[in-house]
């Protein structure tokens, strides 16, 4: 049942990380398109530039669960590759349980009110020709955190289906070697 679900949330999460990679595409686009009407034509959009901001801000909040679900997190690797897979579980579950869950819902409560009083006073960008609905962007912010609890889960599911002994704990990332 745990491993069922847990393949469920897998797809879920995968599919986010499917649009977060098309976003990384447009972003691609958008500063291509930028630099070439900036340096090609002198002509320069402050939209677009703010654009190429908020879809950088996106990839990231978003990015985050994608990582955890596929164990490239940042994390101080030094005692924990030593560990058993088993002792390796129980800390990243107790370490989601104490840390990454109150962190996510601290961000979560924390920016309520700075969305809603950008949607309630229909803020718009400071500068002339700038982005306006500026409340959509920021309201990425508790929905990305919410998708980090709900990778949160996920990755508590696979330590528990390790811990239970029903499949492997996923490899690390390569690293890549600079020579």
């Amino acid at each position: 049942m745990l491993t069922k679900l847990e393949k469920i949330t897998d797809k879920i999460i995968d599919g986010v990380g499917y649009l977060t990679g098309i976003l990384m595409l447009w972003l691609i686009l958008n500063v291509a398109w930028d630099v070439m009407m900036r340096y090609v034509f002198h002509d320069s959009s402050i939209a677009m530039q703010e654009l190429e901001w908020h879809t950088f801000s996106v990839i990231m909040l978003y990015g985050t669960g994608y990582a955890l679900r596929y164990n490239a997190h940042v994390r101080v690797d030094f005692l924990y590759d030593r560990m058993s897979p088993s002792k390796q579980a129980w800390i990243n579950i107790l370490g989601t349980i104490f840390f990454l869950l109150p962190l996510a819902l601290l961000v979560i409560y924390g920016s309520w009110d700075f969305v809603m009083d950008s949607y309630t006073t229909h803020e718009i960008s400071e500068d002339p020709g700038g982005l306006t609905h500026r409340w959509i962007i920021k309201a990425q912010i508790p929905l990305a955190f919410t998708f980090l609890i709900f990778c949160a889960f996920n990755f508590m599911l696979h330590n528990i289906n390790i811990l239970r002994g029903a499949e492997a704990p996923l490899p690390e990332p390569e690293e890549e070697v600079i020579e």
